[in-house]
C-alpha cells in the first residue's frame, strides 16, 4: 500500500505541472491566466457571501427556535412504528442544509450510540448517501446568477428523500 501514498502525494502536484506545461507548449499565457481566474474567484467568493449568511442564519433559527424538537414530537409515534429511530430524524433534516450542520449532529450521534450502533451505522451511511442540498443550490447557483432554481431544488430534494430512506433500508438489512 506504500504505492497509494506515494501516488497520493505526487499527483496533484504532476497535474499542475501538466497544465502548466501543455499551457505553454500551447502558448498561452500561465501566470497571466492563472492571476484572471484568481480575481475572478475572488470576485465570486464576495458575490456568494449574502447567499450563505441567509442560509445559515435560516439553519440557526429552525434549529434555536425549536421547531425541530416540535417536528419530531410530532412524527415520533410514526417513526417508532416503522422501526426508524427518532434520535436520526435530525440530522435527516440538517443534511441538505448544512454539511458541517450534518457532519456535527452525526459525531454527537457516534459519540452517544456509539460507532458499531445501528444509529452510529445509519447516521454515517446517510451522511454519505444525502447532499447539501440548499447549500449547493445557494452557492453554485448564487455564483453564476441564476435566480429560478425550482426544478432543481425538487430534485435535489428528492434525491435526498431517497438517500435517507435508501440508508435505513439498506443498513436496516445489513446491520439488523
Amino acid at each position: 500500500m506504500a504505492w497509494v501514498t506515494t501516488i497520493s502525494i505526487w499527483i496533484i502536484p504532476c497535474i499542475i505541472a501538466f497544465i502548466l506545461i501543455a499551457g505553454t507548449l500551447k502558448k498561452v499565457p500561465t501566470y497571466e491566466t492563472f492571476v484572471e481566474g484568481a480575481k475572478e474567484g475572488v470576485k465570486m467568493s464576495f458575490s456568494i457571501i449574502p447567499y450563505l449568511v441567509g442560509m445559515l442564519v435560516a439553519i440557526t433559527v429552525f434549529r434555536e427556535s425549536g421547531a425541530m424538537e416540535f417536528f419530531i414530537s410530532l412524527i415520533r409515534p410514526v417513526l417508532e412504528m416503522a422501526g426508524i429511530p427518532p434520535d436520526i430524524v435530525p440530522l435527516a433534516l440538517i443534511r441538505p442544509l448544512s454539511g458541517t450542520g450534518a457532519l456535527g449532529m452525526t459525531s454527537d450521534l457516534i459519540a452517544t450510540h456509539g460507532p458499531d450502533s445501528f444509529i452510529g451505522r445509519l447516521a454515517s451511511t446517510m451522511q454519505g448517501s444525502t447532499d447539501t442540498t440548499f447549500y449547493v443550490l445557494t452557492v453554485y447557483f448564487g455564483a453564476v446568477g441564476i435566480r429560478k432554481m425550482g426544478d432543481a431544488l425538487k430534485v435535489g430534494l428528492i434525491a435526498d428523500f431517497i438517500g435517507v430512506f435508501a440508508s435505513i433500508i439498506i443498513v436496516s438489512l445489513v446491520f439488523l
